[in-house]
């Protein structure tokens, strides 16, 4: 079990559309504290291992795929996306984050496509490692097999 602070400190590097000053190589440090997204009003929390929002932005990690809550076509993909969604809320909550776009700014459903790293590791990698996602390779396959 892995211990997480309390309030996390977060270093975004905004590379495209994410930053209000327009200063792409500057990185913007926040004190946020991520939760499971509820039904209200979403700023910073995670809704489900590869999506997440941040003050207010929805976030779509690009370079994984992870098992689907909404909803889950087995019980043995519900069961690995809750595993997957507590696990990205741990690594969000433990620590600075830097985010990176991606060829595409958005996917269709104007979720925000960054590749998000935890010191100098893929987010996406940690989840691959740890069997909780897959590496995206262009379109959902299923978890129930």
């Amino acid at each position: 079990m892995r211990a997480s602070p309390t309030v996390a400190t977060i270093a975004i590097m905004i590379f495209s559309g994410f930053s209000n000053a327009g200063l792409a190589e500057q990185p913007e440090k926040s004190n946020e504290q991520f939760s499971i997204c509820g039904s209200g009003h979403r700023i910073s929390c995670v809704v489900d291992g590869d999506t997440f929002w941040l003050r207010g932005t929805k976030i779509r990690i690009a370079d994984i795929d992870t098992p689907e809550l909404s909803p889950p076509r087995c019980e043995r993909e519900r069961q690995r996306g809750m595993a997957a969604k507590q696990r990205l809320l741990e690594i969000l909550n433990s620590g600075p984050i830097v985010l990176k776009s991606t060829a595409r700014d958005e996917d269709r459903f104007g979720r925000k496509l960054r590749v998000v790293f935890r010191g100098d590791r893929s987010v996406g990698i940690i989840l691959i490692a740890e069997g909780l996602a897959r590496k995206w390779e262009g379109s959902r396959r299923g978890w129930c097999d």
